[in-house]
């Protein structure tokens, strides 16, 4: 079993990766500056509250517990922010990302899992988007993670840092034991956001109606988070068995519209969600869905929950019992 030091371990999907890693008798310890995580989300594990640009923090964590492994989730993600402030995404994702890499050389800490995304590939030349499809980002969100990309293989080639990037498609749902969840401020993602409009929050707005689709609305690909998670722990487990730097999509090929989501959403909570249309927002693709056959071959992964049913119920379970987040729950004031 691994010592492995999950940054970003306080947030929504490294949260989740760090209980599958326990699950499965690794040891965990968590780098995060909590600036989007929370620490009831570490659930008691070893905290370093510091960011992966630190490099004397990371390399004493590193040093100090032994470090085996690293999974790397430490980074910005909203799209839209990226168009805006592009340098925040390249200062962080970036030069964070190699500040990580160089302290990881010099402690001699050689295998890397990196939180990758499917908007390395930009607007999809054909689908469903396999893993070797040119990648050409129309946002700095994505082209900060294809710089990492990039950068792992040449660490490879110059110190022997071996690395698999998992490119993510829609991270979605909550743990199923009810312990974590998503709780991003302000939160941008339909399910969450569709939830809340059933259950009397603010309307949800539906970004194009006109999409060339069967119902007008975009098609994503979801996939459970705890499935998400469980690809982590298997590529780590690919690196301690010798796999070289690499990449993998991370979904179920089977898309879902916007109106699919709502409707499950309003099925699955018992009231309608509200919505009004909106116009279409620059940069969205009609579909994105994966291919994901080399990930379930070569990683022997298979995503268990992640039909749209499953994780819209889990997601409503998870913010029925914490209306305010991770600081609120059923019966108690939020802190």
């Amino acid at each position: 079993m691994a010592r492995v030091l999950v940054t970003g371990g306080a947030g929504y999907i490294g949260s989740h990766a760090a209980k599958s890693l326990q699950a499965a008798g690794h040891t965990v310890v968590i780098l995060d500056d909590l600036s989007a995580g929370h620490v009831e989300a570490t659930r008691g594990l070893p905290l370093v509250r510091a960011r992966v640009h630190d490099t004397a923090v990371v390399r004493r964590t590193l040093a100090e517990h032994r470090i085996d492994a690293v999974m790397h989730f430490a980074a910005w993600l909203a799209v839209g922010e990226s168009v805006r402030h592009p340098g925040k995404y390249y200062e962080n994702n970036v030069v964070g990302s190699l500040a990580l890499m160089d302290a990881m050389v010099a402690e001699g800490v050689e295998r890397m899992v990196f939180s990758s995304t499917c908007a390395t590939y930009g607007e999809p030349q054909r689908l469903p988007l396999t893993d070797d499809h040119p990648q050409r980002p129309v946002n700095a969100y994505g082209e900060s993670k294809l710089t990492v990309e990039r950068a792992l293989g040449h660490y490879e080639t110059a110190h022997g840092l071996r690395s698999i990037a998992l490119r993510y498609f829609n991270a979605a749902g909550a743990d199923p034991d009810g312990e974590l969840g998503e709780d991003h401020d302000p939160e941008i993602h339909l399910i969450p956001l569709a939830i809340a409009a059933a259950r009397g929050g603010n309307e949800l707005k539906v970004f194009g109606q006109d999409y060339p689709t069967p119902d007008g609305t975009c098609l994503r690909d979801y996939v459970h988070v705890a499935d998400l998670a469980s690809a982590h722990v298997l590529a780590l487990a690919a690196l301690e068995q010798g796999a070289r730097t690499t990449q993998y999509n991370v979904g179920t090929g089977r898309p879902w519209s916007v109106r699919e989501v709502i409707d499950t959403v309003g099925r699955v909570v018992g009231a309608p969600v509200r919505w009004s249309p909106a116009p279409r927002r620059a940069g969205d693709p009609s579909a994105l869905y994966a291919a994901s056959d080399r990930t379930q071959q070569e990683l022997g992964w298979t995503p268990h929950l992640s039909d749209l049913e499953t994780i819209v119920t889990h997601a409503a379970t998870w913010q029925a019992a914490h209306p305010g987040g991770y600081r609120s729950s059923v019966g108690q004031s939020p802190a």
